[in-house]
């Protein structure tokens, strides 16, 4: 039988990237005592916010259609948070309710690139973002990260890339899998380039609530960048959520009229029920958050002090979110090998940094989502692959 290009173009950047995750998972289901740190998945119960939300506005019945756009309680609720926190006036018409950033990223890519069209994405990157471009006929081209630079994508080498193809930056602040954060300043020398060269900025803030210390910046918050600045994030991570599929777009509304045809023609916006439980959590305190950021930043200090003898691993103080990087390179083995060893020899679950990009070779991501006993079982599964490979 015959399939599309696109079929093609998609082999192997799904589900694939996560061998490793899935062979954990079979072991746990068979009776094994498998330790699952390959995934952000919180490990605390949902919002109860969002979850009560969830149950009161299914139970009175909102279950109708919505419309390609939004729920116009929840579109508010977004263009409130954003104005407050932005400094900016931003409007229901500069957004656009969708089930979850990954679904949010697509309609962007495929509003912004046709086929040939370049999108710049730092390396190491989040493991679905190559088939997102993929997908839209679109290439990737990687902007080197690098450890001793604290994985913070620079100016000068996104310049370094633009061709007459290249329609967009793809930012991911905080950073997936790295947890780094870009600084205001970061942010302003990416701009002015996007600028120079009239390109888009997409930014993708879901870890935006998960910073350990400091304060978080966006390009929404530059004037001068608004009319190029388009916002992904959702409820998944803060409100530890990745079920409750509710996610956002929050860009210049003529974006906005632009892509929801896009949108029409794959869904028409979120569940009313979810919508309406995620327009009030948003306007209420987020204690969930909180205690995911003490929580995931008391694991990565865990990790570092762990393995801050190893001869053969290093590992950075991530500045947000649910992961660290180890860097496993002294060890001669690659990331896909050192997991595969980890899992069989220790039961410990991590994800092959190759599943991140050409930078992520030879570092493995470590998930944060553990209560502390699991993430000491972590580092001694860690500590022990490592000397044996000394």
């Amino acid at each position: 039988m015959r399939y599309s290009n696109k079929s093609a173009r998609l082999a192997n950047l799904g589900s694939d990237k996560w061998a490793v995750h899935l062979r954990a998972k079979e072991m746990k289901a068979a009776g094994k005592n498998v330790v699952i740190a390959s995934i952000g998945e919180p490990e605390i119960p949902a919002s109860p916010v969002l979850a009560n939300g969830i149950i009161q506005s299914l139970t009175a019945g909102r279950t109708a259609y919505s419309n390609g756009q939004g729920e116009a309680n929840l579109l508010a609720a977004i263009a409130n948070r954003y104005s407050e926190r932005r400094g900016q006036t931003i409007t229901p018409q500069n957004v656009m309710c969708v089930p979850g950033t990954q679904t949010a990223l697509y309609i962007v890519l495929a509003g912004l690139i046709d086929h040939g069209g370049q999108v710049l994405v730092g390396d190491p990157y989040y493991a679905t973002y190559d088939g997102l471009v993929a997908a839209q006929g679109g290439e990737l081209v990687p902007v080197p990260l690098s450890l001793e630079n604290g994985f913070r994508i620079e100016a000068a080498e996104i310049e370094k890339r633009i061709t007459d193809r290249t329609r967009a930056i793809l930012l991911t602040t905080p950073h997936n899998p790295t947890g780094a954060v870009l600084t205001r300043d970061y942010i302003r020398a990416i701009g002015d380039v996007a600028k120079n060269h009239d390109l888009w900025i997409i930014s993708d803030e879901v870890y935006e609530d998960l910073v350990f210390s400091g304060e978080f910046s966006s390009p929404i918050e530059f004037d001068d960048l608004l009319e190029r600045t388009i916002v992904v994030s959702s409820v998944s991570k803060s409100y530890a959520a990745p079920g409750v599929r509710s996610g956002w777009i929050v860009a210049p509304a003529e974006f906005i009229k632009n892509v929801l045809p896009i949108s029409e023609t794959i869904l028409f916006g979120n569940q009313p029920f979810i919508a309406d439980a995620t327009a009030t959590a948003l306007v209420e305190p987020n204690p969930t958050a909180e205690t995911m950021r003490k929580n995931y930043m008391h694991r990565a200090q865990m990790l570092v002090a762990g393995l801050q003898g190893a001869k053969n691993a290093a590992v950075a103080m991530p500045d947000a979110g649910m992961f660290a990087m180890v860097d496993i390179r002294p060890t001669g083995l690659n990331g896909e090998e050192f997991a595969r060893r980890l899992l069989d020899n220790h039961n410990v679950a991590v994800m092959p940094g190759e599943a991140f990009g050409e930078q992520g070779a030879g570092f493995i991501r470590v998930g944060l989502t553990l209560c502390d006993q699991d993430m000491e079982r972590v580092i001694d599964g860690l500590i022990g692959l490592l000397k044996s490979l000394r």
